[in-house]
């Protein structure tokens, strides 16, 4: 008789894992494809996947940048990695033996990391599934603040399979309430999840104890469809009553996310899946799960907040002020709308961090930024384009019927004095203000062209103001 070897034994449980979350050859879903885009920016690679290990083959679940599909396993990177008690990074792969005659390096790709995706099994042993990864075409390093959000990624990207592994064999099994009970006891402790379902005759709720739990109340007598709602503000109770109706009119399963508020008060983001139940031909009830997901929320909208803002000043970044513009562009020339860019330059800003240090010209940064959200300027975009200088979109009617003293205003508010060991230096801002011209800007390079032109002659013009000074 054949013994299986500790190897074929570990692997066969880990392909158990693996295939429990129903998630191989599965459609692109965006939660999976946000992740990948957030871990490219977060540390400026070409490319990000997620894999998932089958017995033969590397399968990618989601991915920005391009990144086959699928993959032999051995020829894998993700095979390595997931046999790692570590993330797996590789600064240049031509330097490194084990790597340097890989197909990715033919592929244009020189570094390399990823980290072991996990999900715990039946047994509560954490299983290696798959792997989150990220790619560059030339050699370079993690620093600490990738890393860090790479490994909250993978948090998040294990929560996500879980949650979605465990939803799908929930639903699939509504119907059969024994067997649903015993796979929501696993489902609840493991996802913070529970069922629920909606008698359509009598708009009778039960819900499950992972339900109750959610809402922050004592398992018990089950709710009414109306007092359930009351859970929801207002926007979010809008959401809920149209899939509803919307399920209940067509037989098409609803999936949303929304804002919620338990009984303590405590604001939760939690997703709701329902379906159809049908007897006899007719639509009985209807029967979904309900999930907590307010972790796996808050994490990635701090990972957004962090690849669209600046981290000295939290204004937003040169990217968001992209984009922000060329929205405004096109408001401005189709409605015939208003519209300046104004281009920042600090004066002497290099002086004040030589004389008093960085930590010195942080602050003078960082005042700048709170200036620049005063209430005056509220419905501008100001943004921090990098080094020492600022932009703001102003569409402000009442603030750009006199675009100099728009200019003058804003030249005063950004004299900066600082002061250290009985020294003082004082920082001004040169300003460069265009107007929005359809008829003269025939693209936004030329908008910006105009823009820079001005803050050019003003930095000139008070260069010349000192040296008559």
């Amino acid at each position: 008789m054949d013994i299986a070897s500790p190897f074929e034994l570990a692997e066969t449980r880990r392909l158990t894992a693996l295939h429990a979350l129903d998630l191989l050859d599965t459609a692109p879903e965006e939660e999976f494809d946000a992740i990948t885009r957030l871990a490219a920016a977060a540390t400026g690679s070409a490319s990000a996947f997620l894999s998932l290990i089958d017995r033969d083959r590397m399968w990618v679940k989601a991915q920005t940048g391009g990144v086959p599909t699928v993959v032999p396993r051995l020829e894998s990177m993700c095979d390595t990695t997931i046999g790692r008690n570590a993330p797996l990074v590789v600064d240049d792969l031509v330097a490194d033996p084990r790597f340097c005659d890989h197909w990715l390096i033919e592929a244009g790709t020189r570094f390399y990391a990823g980290l072991p995706l996990r999900v715990t099994d039946r047994d509560g042993v954490r299983q290696p599934v798959g792997a989150l990864c990220v790619l560059h075409p030339h050699p370079r390093t993690l620093n600490a603040a990738e890393r860090q959000a790479l490994d909250d990624l993978a948090v998040l990207a294990e929560s996500l399979m879980v949650s979605r592994g465990a939803a799908r064999e929930a639903v699939g099994h509504a119907v059969a309430l024994e067997r649903q009970q015993r796979i929501f006891r696993q489902a609840e402790r493991m996802a913070r999840i529970g069922w629920w379902r909606l008698n359509l005759a009598d708009e009778r709720v039960e819900w499950s104890d992972g339900v109750f739990r959610i809402h922050d109340l004592d398992v018990g007598q089950d709710p009414t469809l109306a007092s359930a709602c009351e859970f929801y503000p207002p926007q979010a109770r809008a959401v809920v009553s149209r899939s509803l109706a919307h399920t209940i009119e067509t037989g098409q399963s609803f999936d949303f996310e929304v804002d919620f508020l338990s009984a303590k008060g405590v604001e939760r983001r939690v997703r709701s899946m329902g379906e159809i139940e049908w007897t006899d031909g007719y639509p009985a009830a209807v029967i979904g799960v309900f999930q907590d997901v307010s972790e796996e929320y808050a994490l990635v909208q701090a990972l957004r907040r962090s690849a669209d803002s600046d981290p000295l000043t939290h204004m937003p970044n040169r990217t968001v002020f992209n984009r922000t513009l060329e929205t405004a562009v096109a408001a401005a020339r189709a409605h015939a709308a208003p519209l300046a860019l104004v281009l920042i330059d600090l004066d002497d800003f290099k002086c004040v961090n030589d004389t008093f240090g960085h930590p010195a010209g942080d602050e003078v940064l960082k005042t700048i930024a709170r200036r620049l959200h005063a209430p005056w300027l509220k419905d501008c975009c100001s943004a921090r384009l990098g080094g020492d200088e600022f932009a703001v979109i102003v569409d402000d009617p009442a603030l750009l019927d006199d675009a100099a003293a728009l200019v003058a205003r804003l030249e005063n508010e950004l004299r900066i004095t600082t002061m250290a060991d009985d020294r003082t230096m004082e920082t001004g801002a040169s300003i460069g203000l265009a107007m929005f011209e359809p008829a003269r800007f025939a693209s936004l390079r030329d908008f910006i062209h105009a823009a820079d032109e001005s803050l050019y002659a003003a930095k000139r013009r008070r260069i010349g103001e000192r040296r008559a000074a």
